[in-house]
């Protein structure tokens, strides 16, 4: 099994690109299943998840092909309508095949979803909206098994106010509100840029959508839909990764092909820290800087500061001046990676949901660690790069799940990062 060796004490400067963003790439496939013929997408990572979700869609019987960084997938008249637990179980963005399906077809069965052990992520709320647009909705076998009306074979509108914001809960009503009978609105929406691309791509099939990136939407449901071409927005995650690599190295590193709005509220953080930040159009720098101080800082949904950066962010206060208390609202258990940093020298007293964190300037130390989740290999990676001395890093299938080839943009702004068995 692979593991990243880094070795500690390169300062990283350079120019280096995010590529296409994951988190909008997987809703925006899953949206094909709305409309039968060739969809075209560009700036496509290449990911384990994007593979997984390939896998899901010709197991339905969807063709898809890749040429470099553009993906095609070729809808024909589905052969199966159910999304097996072999495939589910690996990613669990599988859920957002539910709403296409149901809308499409009228039925749909998929398995309860796996992905990274962060929290719960409970679907219920995905469940509850599809009740809301009429469908009968079972629970068996591990499996969710969904029908529309059985005379018309199609959903209908509704207003759907959301008690929590769900990222994905959002995408999947969305897009089976895009064939329904009738007017959907969807209260308490999530704001997310993802969310907003996907509403972008089912707009260009055809669908009546607006108030994408607040929280109401409208959509006005439609009869079909049809394939279009759209290029995936930046990785905002990748790139704020990437900006807290130069920062926590002292290095002047510009990330370019990013949205930089996407990341105000990190800018915002990392300028209170001491860090200098030029903002581009499509880019963001980050400017040597030798002493920064400690900051709190509290996730929550978008535009706030996102789940996503909370252990990047966290890996560079364990070297800042002072103090940090960072507070994580979103997953109930995305501190695992706190234990793993603890071993690298950090001083962090976790409580439930929070976690104090002493900087230490120069006070790690390399050690082997092992990822537990996709966001906390990459925290574990930017300890490493400051670590004295030679940080394994284990089960980085995590990190391959969600960064494009991490070890050689690192590598490309002179850090000793490389794949090792």
């Amino acid at each position: 099994m692979d593991k990243i060796l880094v070795t500690g004490g390169s300062i990283l400067n350079g120019r280096v690109s995010a590529s296409g963003a994951k988190n909008a790439a997987l809703p925006i496939l899953f949206s094909t299943l709305l409309a039968e013929g060739e969809h075209t997408f560009d700036n496509v990572p290449l990911l384990k998840d994007i593979e997984s979700t390939a896998e899901l869609l010709q197991s339905l019987g969807c063709e898809s092909s890749r040429d470099g960084h553009t993906f095609r997938v070729r809808v024909s008249k589905l052969k199966s309508f159910e999304a097996h637990y072999d495939l589910v179980r690996k990613m669990r963005a599988s859920i957002l095949c539910l709403g296409p399906m149901l809308a499409k077809y009228g039925e749909a069965i998929v398995s309860l979803p796996g992905g990274c052990a962060i929290g719960t992520r409970p679907i219920d709320l995905h469940l509850d909206a599809m009740k809301a647009l009429g469908a009968e909705i079972e629970l068996r076998d591990g499996y969710v098994f969904a029908k529309a009306d059985q005379k018309t074979k199609r959903l209908k509108g509704a207003t759907v106010l959301f008690e929590k914001t769900t990222v994905g809960g959002t995408q999947n009503l969305m897009m089976a509100a895009t064939l329904a009978d009738g007017t959907t609105i969807i209260e308490n929406a999530a704001k997310e840029p993802e969310n907003v691309d996907l509403a972008n791509y089912l707009n260009k099939m055809g669908a009546k959508i607006t108030g994408q990136g607040t929280s109401v939407i409208k959509i006005i449901g439609v009869e079909k839909l049809t394939p279009a071409r759209h290029s995936i927005i930046p990785d905002r995650i990748e790139a704020g990764t990437l900006l807290i690599a130069g920062a926590i190295t002292g290095g002047d590193v510009t990330v370019e092909k990013c949205q930089p709005h996407d990341l105000d509220c990190l800018v915002s953080k990392m300028r209170e820290s001491g860090f200098k930040i030029d903002i581009g159009t499509d880019s963001l720098r980050v400017h040597p800087q030798a002493k920064f101080d400690a900051v709190d800082i509290t996730t929550a949904p978008h535009p706030l500061f996102a789940t996503d950066l909370q252990a990047q962010f966290m890996a560079l206060m364990t070297v800042a001046n002072g103090t940090s208390v960072i507070t994580e609202t979103v997953f109930e258990n995305r501190f695992m990676h706190v234990n793993e940093l603890m071993r690298l020298g950090a001083d962090i007293t976790p409580k439930i949901q929070v976690a104090v964190v002493r900087g230490k300037p120069g006070g790690l130390s390399a050690a082997p660690v092992m990822a537990t989740d996709l966001r906390a290999s990459a925290s574990l990676v930017l300890a490493g790069l400051v670590a004295k001395g030679e940080t394994l890093v284990g089960r980085i299938y995590h990190l391959d799940r969600g960064y494009e080839n991490l070890e050689g943009k690192l590598s490309s702004l002179g850090a000793k990062v490389k794949r090792v068995l």
